[in-house]
């Protein structure tokens, strides 16, 4: 007995160590991500359901302050991928940085106000104060300004003052009522709606009135050229990951439970708001419509000019990798 139990210690502790040098075999790949951000989110589902594994590669999470932590670390060969917009993507490749973009959501933001506003229709807000998340360059601020000039010929930026902070400021403005309306990160956005602030307009509805595409991805993981060209299955292997956690979040709402510590949500109606915004971001599968994004692209180089796109006067070729 005491030998056959001792082949058995033997042969698990062989199958264990296989199985570590199986894993340390894989390749690593490191995403740098906002400490605490809704990346984070899908990163800990891969991670914890062992979807890189089962993709061939092990994914390492870099904590980072922010989005400009970010873009050093994956420029500085620290971090071998970053979420961020594909604008960025298109701005490094007009100067010759070699990166490219992986969809990653299409969840944008809108304009929220108190729900005892007395404002009903943009132009209501001449004279008026609003917040905006992410500086006066923010993509939704920009689709926001075309809507109202090109559906009412209201100019946001003249006929309004504007308060640009953190978005976390900017949830505690429009809340308060320091300011009259609010253009938030969509998930401050649905923290907002929780709340019982009122939507007036979408990114998504302002974008369609201009002839944009909504489903339209604007985040997705980003790379380098480099490693696309050396190492094409690594890339392709960190998408197939962020498609098999997307699929469970999409309808597992266990595993949505699962991330709820990491969501901060302070109430039942805030995180419902969060999953429902979330899963509503979720891009459909397939390469991204560049023809839709090369318009989205012009629309944004009248608005923001060389600050946002850099010296591109089109959409450089190479910005989407195909699905």
């Amino acid at each position: 007995m005491f030998h056959r139990i001792g082949r058995v210690f033997a042969a698990l502790a062989l199958g264990l160590g296989l199985g570590a040098a199986q894993a340390q075999d894989l390749p690593v790949l490191t995403v740098a991500a906002l400490e605490g951000g809704t990346v984070t989110w899908e990163l800990d589902t891969i991670r914890h359901y062992g979807l890189d594994r089962a993709a061939g590669f092990t994914l390492a999470v870099m904590p980072v302050a922010g989005n400009p932590a970010a873009q050093v670390a994956l420029q500085g060969g620290a971090a071998d991928a970053i979420v961020t917009d594909w604008f960025w993507v298109a701005r490094m490749r007009a100067t010759g940085q070699d990166y490219c973009f992986l969809p990653y959501s299409k969840a944008v933001g809108g304009m929220f106000v108190r729900a005892d506003s007395s404002v009903r229709e943009v132009t209501d807000l001449k004279g008026k104060k609003i917040g905006i998340a992410g500086g006066p360059l923010d993509k939704s601020w920009l689709v926001l300004r075309a809507w109202a000039l090109q559906a009412a010929g209201f100019d946001l930026a003249k006929e309004t003052g504007q308060v640009f902070g953190a978005p976390p400021l900017i949830l505690q403005a429009g809340l308060s009522g320091e300011v009259d309306a609010a253009i938030n990160f969509w998930h401050f956005n649905a923290k907002m709606q929780a709340a019982g602030m009122r939507q007036l307009i979408s990114v998504s509805e302002a974008a369609q009135a201009l002839g944009l595409d909504p489903e339209t991805p604007l985040l997705g993981y980003v790379v380098s050229g480099k490693l696309v060209e050396e190492k094409p299955a690594l890339v392709a292997a960190l998408a197939q990951a962020s498609r098999a956690a997307k699929a469970r979040l999409a309808t597992d709402d266990a595993a949505f439970e699962r991330l709820r510590p990491l969501m901060k949500a302070k109430d039942d109606a805030q995180y419902a708001a969060l999953v429902a915004g979330y899963r509503a971001g979720i891009p459909a599968p397939g390469p991204v419509d560049e023809a839709a994004a090369a318009k989205m692209f012009a629309l944004m180089a009248v608005l923001g000019g060389a600050d946002l796109v850099g010296p591109a006067t089109a959409l450089p070729p190479g910005v989407f990798l195909p699905d």
